[in-house]
């Protein structure tokens, strides 16, 4: 049996095309499971396997898509998981034999993990492990995961594979033409994030034709050395004839080749509406092409959910905020006992918008459960926050719960050169696909000079890579000492900085701010000692943002250490500014009032302060509807325009319609049964055949905030059963969802019951595979290509009856 990763650097493999829709047209019933069919028409199955390795196809992945026992639970099947899944395996191999490959497909859950959703990191691993155990002992040549939507789920789903098999993994997300996930990720994030995680090969599949794939893959390559996997959809499904196709014909899915091979494409395949012609013309087109490859340099980054910063190399110095630190600050240490997180949501704001490009984030502080308070502050911060994580602790147990409940490729802050912490902590960075900070101190203390701290810095990379990783995941803190005390120790410093760029090609980190300590005026001390280190070559600083003087000092350094081109970072923040106002003395100047804080929490998604400011609000004698129109509407509103202009995405849309819920709940009682007012109501289901109900979910939450009563039907609901209800409940609209392509038509069959039966309603359509062109030619009101816009559009189409 041939190698599979040495044979992908050898030549560019053929993956198969689509199964749902074959598998439809050999008898799968609507609404029936594909995955069941490995058991109870497995010819069928292998044959359509047969048509892909008579097509040309290298790649044979199995037919087991959604064969978790989450999704097989829909249908009764949860007990049929390893089964299911080894059946699957056996399939394929049947029909590819040991020239081709096998790969074991894992698609996702259909459940969002916390906190936008109610899935545990664990849970999801232990999800996916029975996937992958059952691949692993069947055989199968690799793992490859396919449109996944969240970066959290998916990072479970690598954790996974790697915990329980050495099977390769191909990581695979799902964009849309804005060039995001559902959720907010852009490539760059994802590929930075799976690259950490140890996937083999990164890509996109689905939602896109092969031009908006390629164009994924383009902002992949800019961040990643991997090897990239292509499958596009044949192009955007449309309604012929009452049925669903897509139009992108065989030699469509071959205009990008070329293109594909230069970017370092190593797996082209085909998804949605891909059929066995697709991939015949796709693998005959390979032929007298050159598919030598060799990869870019690697370069180091951190990631989040919806953002990558560079790190070391060439790129700027990253500012490290440290201002989410309990030592000193009595407040927040009272806070993390109380188990709240206003002064993490605060600080995190403030520092990113005061230039911080990282976070670090620490919870230990006597009397504090350091573990459970380092989850919740990663979930506060990347609800706020864009900039990736530096997860502060020596606790591996924190440790651990923190990198879990991060979106993206952190820093942790970190590990020394002792035997006893590199043991510690160097597998939980590799386990979990992050980055290190090194202290150059080891068992003997901080030695005292520069060519000692390089010794204990080549001691930590040599760990590090034997752990697994690469070194562009080590940066190394040469330590600064107070100059108060040893004074002479200082320039040391800055030497050992020098050493461990040049020596160990290593990038470095400094904690600035304590050369000054127990001086007077220490920002003047401090921002001429940073200056210095960002000659040196420092990679990371951690410092104050909300420091004037040592931001200036960065800024200043970054143009005429040439990480600044064109000064255009120094332009935008000095280039229009005129001297500040006199600051008006504490008490003066506008007045904040209870509307404007209860809009402020809605848009900050403050749901710990929500409800002191409604009962204040009402304390106030304001009515309950007063409070709701006035003061909580207008901050979801400001949050619809910020998501449309992507400033902020999903998860904090979710985070502020949960705020706004638990606000409604107040007001509700306060009403004491008396109905609120409707804008009208609104019936909402998952067609039939599509047991997918993510984005129907969260349109139902934002239509109750906006004041619509809503009557969700949930997910593979009949035509009939849409019909009946509509009826029954006397709806204004019929808001109809699906994510699968092979339940497309079901909407079509829905609008015209509804219309054969006489029910007067609008009617909305969307999903991930909807367009605004196979709405109008299935004759719905309206199409929406996200939430916010469903609300949108809603509420214009309710004012315009009005």
């Amino acid at each position: 049996m041939p190698d599979f990763l040495r044979t992908l650097s050898e030549r560019v493999l053929i993956l198969d095309g689509a199964m749902g829709t074959m598998l439809q047209e050999r008898g799968l019933p609507p609404g029936g499971s594909p995955e069941a069919m490995n058991l109870d028409a497995p010819d069928v199955v292998e044959g359509i396997h047969r048509e892909y390795v008579e097509a040309g196809a290298d790649i044979i992945v199995t037919n087991t898509f959604g064969g978790s026992a989450l999704k097989l639970g829909h249908y009764g099947l949860e007990g049929q998981t390893y089964e299911i899944n080894a059946r699957g395996v056996e399939l394929a191999r049947r029909a590819a034999g040991n020239e081709r490959f096998v790969a074991g497909s894992i698609g996702p859950t259909g459940r969002f993990l916390v906190p936008v959703g109610e899935a545990g990191f664990d849970e999801m691993v232990e999800v996916f492990a029975a996937q992958v155990k059952a691949f692993a002992a069947a055989g199968a040549d690799l793992i490859t995961m396919e449109t996944f939507l969240d970066i959290r789920e998916l990072r479970a789903a690598v954790v996974a594979s790697r915990e329980f098999s050495r099977l390769p993994v191909v990581a695979q997300m799902t964009f849309d033409d804005g060039g995001r996930s559902v959720l907010g990720t852009p490539p760059e994030a994802a590929a930075v994030t799976l690259d950490a995680l140890g996937a083999d090969v990164v890509g996109s599949n689905c939602g896109l034709g092969i031009d908006g794939i390629y164009a994924i893959l383009e902002k992949m390559r800019a961040v990643t050395s991997l090897p990239l996997i292509s499958q596009a959809n044949a192009g955007l499904p449309e309604l012929r004839n009452g049925v669903t196709v897509f139009p992108g014909t065989p030699e469509e899915m071959t205009s990008y080749h070329d293109r594909l091979l230069a970017l370092g494409v190593r797996i082209i395949g085909g998804c949605c509406g891909t059929t066995p012609a697709h991939i015949r013309a796709m693998s005959r087109a390979l032929e007298g092409r050159p598919m030598s490859w060799n990869p870019p340099p690697r370069r180091g980054f951190l990631s989040s959910r919806s953002a990558v910063v560079p790190l070391g190399g060439d790129a700027p110095c990253a500012v490290i905020g440290e201002r989410i630190n309990p030592t000193g600050k009595k407040m927040y240490t009272a806070e993390l006992r109380e188990g709240k997180t206003a002064y993490i949501r605060r600080e995190a704001q403030e520092q990113v918008s005061a230039g911080a490009s990282l976070l670090d984030v620490n919870c230990g502080a006597p009397g504090v459960d350091e573990p459970a308070s380092l989850e919740r502050a990663v979930y506060a911060v990347t609800g706020v926050a864009s900039a990736p994580l530096v997860l502060d602790s020596s606790d591996p147990v924190a440790l651990e719960k923190g990198l879990k409940a991060a979106d993206g490729k952190v820093l942790i802050n970190s590990v020394s050169g002792e035997d006893k912490s590199l043991a510690a902590i160097l597998p939980l960075a590799k386990k979990y696909g992050a980055a290190v900070i090194g202290l150059a101190l080891d068992e003997t203390g901080i030695p005292e000079t520069a060519s000692g701290r390089l010794a204990v810095a080549g001691k930590i990379l040599k760990a590090a890579q034997a752990a697994g990783l690469p070194k562009e995941d080590v940066l190394i803190d040469c330590l600064t000492l107070t100059v108060s005390a040893e004074q002479k120790r200082a320039m040391e410093t800055i030497h050992a900085l020098r050493l461990v760029k040049s020596e160990l090609g290593l990038g470095t980190v400094l904690g600035v701010s304590n050369i000054s300590f127990g001086l007077p005026n220490r920002p003047v001390l401090s921002s001429a000692f940073f200056a210095m280190a960002l000659e040196a070559g420092l990679a990371a600083a951690i410092i104050n943002p909300k420091d004037e003087r040592m931001m200036d000092a960065f800024r200043a350094s970054m143009v005429l250490l040439g990480k600044d081109q064109r000064a255009a970072a120094y332009i935008d923040v000095y280039g229009g500014l005129v001297a500040p106002p006199p600051s008006a003395p504490m008490g003066e100047g506008k007045t904040v009032g209870i509307r404007e804080r209860l809009s402020a929490a809605v848009i900050e998604g403050d749901h710990e302060g929500i409800l002191l400011l409604v009962e204040e609000a009402l304390a106030q004698g304001l009515e309950p509807l007063t409070v709701s129109n006035e003061g909580l509407l207008p901050g979801l509103e400001e949050v619809g325009r910020r998501f449309g202009k992507n400033q902020i995405f999903l998860p904090q849309v979710m985070l502020s319609a949960e705020t706004m819920h638990a606000a409604f709940a107040r007001l509700k009682e306060e009403m004491k049964g008396k109905p609120a007012e409707s804008l009208g109501r609104i019936l909402m289901a998952t067609v039939e055949g599509d047991i997918h109900d993510i984005g129907k979910n969260i349109v139902c939450t934002l239509l109750e905030n906006h004041g619509f009563e809503v009557i969700d039907l949930g997910k593979n609901v009949p035509a009939a059963r849409i019909v009946e209800q509509a009826t029954r409940h006397q709806v204004d609209a019929v808001g109809l969802s699906a994510l699968m392509t092979t339940t497309l038509n079901q909407m079509d069959v829905t609008i015209r019951q509804l219309r054969d039966a006489g029910v007067q309603v609008f009617t909305l359509v969307g999903g991930a595979v909807v367009s605004q062109d196979y709405a109008d030619s299935i004759g719905a009101d309206l199409y929406a290509a996200d939430a916010l816009e469903a609300v949108d559009k809603i509420k214009a189409l309710f004012r315009r009856k009005g």
